[in-house]
């Protein structure tokens, strides 16, 4: 089994066709199809199937996949220790980060880190979801994760960046006191879909006190959110930071009578990490270390 033939498996994978995945690796279309009939053969299962139309991996095929992508990732981390001899002057950083987070803090850091290093590529997923966005780190798709601390980082590395509190998003010119349990059980409320770091949050919240949202907006378009409380859609629950001067138009942000925090940080698989990721966490994390998952303290109800 060579790398090189595991390249190909993931290209086809993510590209749908041989073709596109030769074009994609910049070699040609023959090259793909011979390596990974090569493996095929040496495995003895077949792992792609050729399709009138494109191309599918097999369900031996997927099961290889989530080890082919970490093994390309050692790869990528053995040619970036090369590389950093260089000052981390060339490579590329694979990050995954909540939508909540990629303006703050994953642009600000993302942003100094390229200021630093001109030469690297940053590449930015977006996950569907908390289980998702694990998966893409153990898998090995991406490098570094900015997201929500939570309970279910078995087997990962943790480095807490900072704590985030919720405010209530109202329509601009209500001028409301703090929201109170009571008045947040009355009032609609415009989020996102379960799975998701705020749609977490906002269930906790009432979990806590017993009762069940009034969820009148459900949106996988977070960045609609502001535009929504603004017409008089709802109310949202949002992080603090996930609001700007700039985007808040024809909104207010009111605080909760008590806080709702949740833990940031970054994620990584354990083992040593690229020089692009190291220089990434120096910049967020100067002078500090890994701190051990644990679960996310109860919050107290919103009174």
């Amino acid at each position: 089994m060579e790398l090189r033939q595991l390249e190909y498996l993931v290209a086809v994978a993510a590209e749908g066709s041989f073709t596109a995945a030769a074009a994609s690796l910049g070699v040609s279309q023959p090259s793909v199809s011979q390596g990974l009939r090569a493996l095929e053969n040496e495995l003895g299962v077949t792992l792609v199937e050729r399709l009138p139309r494109g191309s599918a991996l097999t369900v031996a095929g997927q099961a290889l996949l989530p080890a082919a992508h970490a093994s390309l990732r050692d790869l990528q981390a053995g040619r970036s220790a090369v590389e950093a001899v260089r000052g981390v002057e060339a490579g590329t950083l694979d990050l995954v980060c909540l939508p909540t987070l990629a303006a703050d803090p994953t642009a600000r850091l993302v942003g100094t880190l390229r200021g630093r290093h001109p030469g690297l590529t940053v590449r930015i997923a977006q996950p569907e979801s908390i289980a998702d966005l694990l998966e893409r780190i153990r898998d090995g798709r991406s490098e570094l994760a900015v997201t929500e601390l939570t309970g279910e980082l078995d087997g990962l590395e943790a480095h807490e960046l900072e704590i985030q509190d919720f405010v209530a998003l109202v329509p601009a010119g209500e001028g409301r006191p703090p929201l109170t349990a009571a008045a947040l059980e009355k009032v609609p409320i415009i989020t996102a879909p379960r799975g998701t770091s705020t749609r977490r949050q906002l269930d906790e919240v009432f979990d806590t006190i017993g009762r069940t949202p009034r969820v009148v907006v459900e949106t996988e378009h977070r960045e609609a959110m502001v535009a929504l409380v603004a017409a008089g859609a709802g109310v949202a629950l949002v992080p603090r930071p996930a609001v700007t001067p700039s985007s808040a138009t024809g909104v207010e942000l009111v605080e909760l009578a008590r806080p709702v925090r949740r833990r940031i940080g970054l994620v990584h698989r354990r083992g040593p990490l690229a020089p692009a990721a190291v220089a990434f966490m120096a910049i967020a994390l100067p002078g500090r270390g890994a701190v051990p998952p644990r679960p996310r303290a109860r919050r107290r109800p919103v009174a």
